[in-house]
């Protein structure tokens, strides 16, 4: 049987505290109701907060998957809201770095999916860990969570400088989270587009939008829920929405390229 190469999306940030997960799981939630098979994969391995954000208890996570013998199927779990999670482990020391066997268990899981998918999400811990980088590379599009904050930016350029300088990676989208409005977020991105500019040739950024700060948002936090669903007529909502159209867009790149490129490979070769 032949699969359809899915987007593979990781959501990433310099930096905690930038609405990463939320925005994961909001965008698994748009894209979802628009008809799209869609896995939210929970990569802050070490601490996960995916089932969380969700009001979500599972029964396994990744943490079985490596070290108890637990199938893909044990894990992947269904969520009310038209997609799957595959939630990690939190407070456990064992999973902040994957080890190269651990690394080939994840990929060899993926051989259980049986149905495509059109997107996997990759919501990955802030940062620059081992862990950041590798799900980072294992991603066709990498989108890069930010706010308006000083320190949001020099953690961004930082996470930008170390995929780039390390690792080859010159591609980056960007979207500005918890903006005052339009010309705040455009202000954030532009001083980033000028240090990339400036200091790291040959680093594209292409400016994807920006979620308003919106109390909204935060009463979904409280209720365990997401805030494209609780409230879809708020201005997060609403933005989330046109995000999620733009990322409808975007081509999926039909060759790979890179050390273990993707690890899901049952999702991204054709049978």
């Amino acid at each position: 049987m032949k699969y359809d190469l899915p987007l593979v999306l990781s959501v990433t940030s310099g930096k905690g505290g930038v609405g990463k997960t939320n925005i994961s799981v909001n965008l698994a939630c748009c894209l979802a109701r628009a008809g799209k098979k869609v896995v939210l994969l929970d990569a802050d391995l070490g601490l996960a907060n995916v089932d969380v954000v969700l009001g979500l208890a599972p029964s396994f996570n990744l943490f079985h998957l490596f070290h108890e013998g637990a199938t893909l199927s044990d894990v992947l779990m269904d969520t009310p809201y038209g997609f799957k999670i595959l939630p990690a482990s939190s407070g456990i020391s064992e999973m902040l770095s994957l080890n190269p066997g651990q690394k080939v268990t994840l990929l060899e899981a993926m051989d259980e999916m049986e149905d495509a998918v059109d997107f996997l999400i990759v919501d990955t811990g802030a940062g620059i860990s081992d862990n950041v980088m590798y799900f980072n590379l294992a991603s066709q599009e990498r989108l890069i969570i930010m706010t308006p904050e000083p320190t949001s930016l020099t953690d961004a350029y930082a996470l930008i400088k170390v995929m780039q300088q390390n690792h080859g990676v010159n591609d980056f989208r960007v979207l500005v989270n918890m903006a005052s409005d339009d010309k705040a977020a455009l202000d954030i991105f532009r001083r980033l587009y000028k240090a990339c500019d400036h200091f790291l040739a040959g680093v594209s950024l292409d400016y994807v939008g920006m979620i308003p700060r919106d109390a909204a948002v935060r009463k979904a936090v409280i209720s365990q829920k997401p805030f494209s669903v609780m409230d879809p007529k708020s201005p997060a909502a609403r933005a989330i929405f046109e995000v999620s159209q733009t990322i409808r867009t975007w081509n999926v790149p039909q060759q790979l390229d890179g050390n273990i490129k993707f690890f899901w490979k049952r999702l991204l070769f054709a049978q």
